[in-house]
């Protein structure tokens, strides 16, 4: 049962509809088609100065998708992964692969190759799209898997001839392109030039048929594809368009993605939103460069910016940012981790906007619940359900619990996954016979409506809003000899929300912390490798010999 909606309407802006339908609009690409047909002009996406208008990127989905239906076969239901940063040709590989009937693995390119291949082979890819500077990582993951297709993308495809220029410089200039060896490989840019003009077949894809496999640790730690139809994205996109509209220029709007698209929370919100309001998407390659990320911050009147609390910290401190001209912004909005007051209340002394937080999960396409686009403070709440999503806070034992109370807060809504990829007892375990969806969040709705996040039931670890997975770390951890048990937690950390810590015992006293340290480095993203890694004599254990990792956390906190 859920909470009476009424509670939170009084915190609806004006306009906003109670409810949203998601059949008005049967997959994501009549979703892109629409906006083409409003917006053909209107530019879509900028990358690294160059600009593709809605019909100019249309007509790159369209070549691509007739490449991987006629050239490779690819049908409906195949999944093709994408390895990709925020290059221009990261959204036409997408649509391009959506256009073809294909369904859609986001694959995360700082994934070392034993990641990625872990992806492929649970997901079944049979197509791969890579940028060309994480190749040599791909040409590793993917030895003796049955692919029918390697593709293989520059940071200057679709730029025209511009393009030339800025590959050259990224691959001879900067050296940024490791020598890779992927001799069957096909080149993006070839592919768009020659299927330049070309249609694909129509295909018949519905509203539940699979959009996106989006991988997360769900609930449990354990690495899984959440199976995303197109009716829960196109729900979502719909459900945030209604929320964000009050605030929302016609079709003049310029988003800033420093978030990787192949995250949810940018998937959605940065790309399809932002598609389907006719914004002008300005794609960060590298956020990490912040006198770059400045540069062209100035260049351009954004209007909207998302991103998550650390983003906003680095851009804080990042020389020149409070300089910028923020006349134009209307809108800042956090989510994928939470944002901290500190971070929020600066923000809004140099910028004059207060940062909206929103909430969300994979599993949800992801955005639950978000605080109103025109608020003038900080909360510190994570808002209210968005349209159509229903909200239940459940007790340990399962019971619905009531206003004020605390429990882990349950979703409903037309945005919620399928399910797991082929695993239907982590399903049952994460969605009930009710439809409600249990995030493992605990949390509490207070008496004015607003939804509080109290702490986090799950292990997982936030790293400037990616998950890390204790399970993960630490089997990686035990595979190096000489360790001999470990444990996985996450520690406040000022600058990344959380830092990854292991605590370890060891059956070799000669092994050292760096040789654990390089061995992780070698089969883990940088973001998952332990910023603090401590052997110790013993780990505290249940009755029955379970490591406690609450108990470690709170007792290295509360040294």
């Amino acid at each position: 049962m859920s909470i009476d909606p009424t509670l939170w309407r009084h915190h609806y802006p004006d306009g906003v509809p109670t409810r949203i339908d998601p059949d008005t609009v049967p997959t994501l690409v009549h979703l892109l088609d629409e906006s083409v047909a409003t917006f053909p002009d209107h530019t879509a996406f900028t990358g690294l100065g160059s600009s593709l208008t809605f019909a100019e990127f249309n007509r790159h989905t369209q070549a691509f998708a007739a490449y991987l239906q006629t050239h490779l076969g690819v049908a409906k239901g195949d999944r093709v992964a994408l390895v990709m940063p925020n290059v221009l040709a990261s959204p036409i590989a997408l649509f391009g692969a959506l256009r073809a009937g294909a369904t859609v693995v986001n694959t995360n390119p700082l994934y070392t190759a034993r990641e990625m291949r872990a992806q492929f082979v649970d997901s079944g890819a049979t197509v791969v799209v890579v940028l060309e500077n994480m190749a040599a990582t791909l040409a590793e993951a993917v030895v003796d898997l049955p692919l029918r297709a390697i593709v293989v993308a520059r940071v200057g495809d679709a730029m025209g001839r511009r393009g030339h220029l800025v590959n050259v410089v990224v691959k001879r200039v900067k050296h940024m392109v490791p020598t890779y060896d992927l001799p069957a490989a096909e080149m993006f840019g070839h592919v768009l030039k020659q299927w330049h003009g070309r249609t694909p077949s129509p295909v018949e894809v519905g509203p539940d048929d699979l959009a996106f496999l989006q991988y997360t640790g769900g609930t449990t730690g354990v690495s899984k594809g959440a199976m995303l139809t197109h009716r829960n994205m196109v729900a979502n996109t719909l459900q945030c368009h209604e929320w964000f509209r009050p605030v929302l220029g016609h079709g003049d709007d310029v988003v800033v993605t420093a978030l990787p698209l192949y995250h949810v929370f940018a998937l959605t919100v940065n790309l399809l939103l932002m598609l389907r309001c006719g914004a002008h998407n300005l794609l960060i390659l590298n956020p990490r460069d912040m006198p770059g990320f400045v540069r062209a911050l100035g260049k351009y009147p954004f209007t909207i910016i998302t991103g998550v609390n650390t983003l906003f910290a680095h851009m804080l401190d990042a020389p020149g940012f409070d300089k910028l001209d923020f006349s134009n912004l209307r809108l800042c909005v956090a989510g994928g981790m939470a944002a901290q007051r500190p971070v929020a209340e600066r923000w809004q002394a140099v910028t004059g906007k207060a940062i909206a937080e929103g909430y969300g999960l994979t599993e949800a396409s992801p955005v639950v619940t978000c605080n109103r686009l025109d608020t003038t403070e900080f909360t510190g709440t994570i808002g209210v359900p968005v349209p159509s999503t229903e909200l239940a806070i459940r007790g340990a034992d399962g019971a619905d619990l009531g206003v004020g109370e605390v429990g882990e807060l349950a979703f409903r809504g037309p945005q919620v996954m399928l399910g797991y990829w082929n695993r239907p007892d982590e399903t049952a375990a994460c969605i009930g016979p009710d439809g409600f969806l249990l995030t493992g969040d605990i949390g509490r709705i207070d008496d004015d409506g607003l939804v509080r996040v109290i702490d986090r039931a799950k292990d997982v670890v936030v790293v400037s809003g990616f998950n890390v997975y204790p399970n993960e770390v630490e089997e990686i951890a035990v595979g190096c000899p000489g360790v001999f048990e470990a444990v996985c937690v996450g520690l406040p950390g000022e600058a990344t929300g959380e830092v990854v810590a292991l605590f370890a015992t060891r059956n070799d006293p000669q092994l050292t912390v760096d040789t654990l340290r390089a061995h992780l480095r070698a089969n883990l993203a940088a973001y998952k490798v332990p910023h603090r890694i401590e052997f110790r004599e013993e780990l505290p254990k249940t009755p029955v010999g379970k490591v406690l990792r609450r108990a470690i956390r709170e007792e290295v906190i509360g040294q």
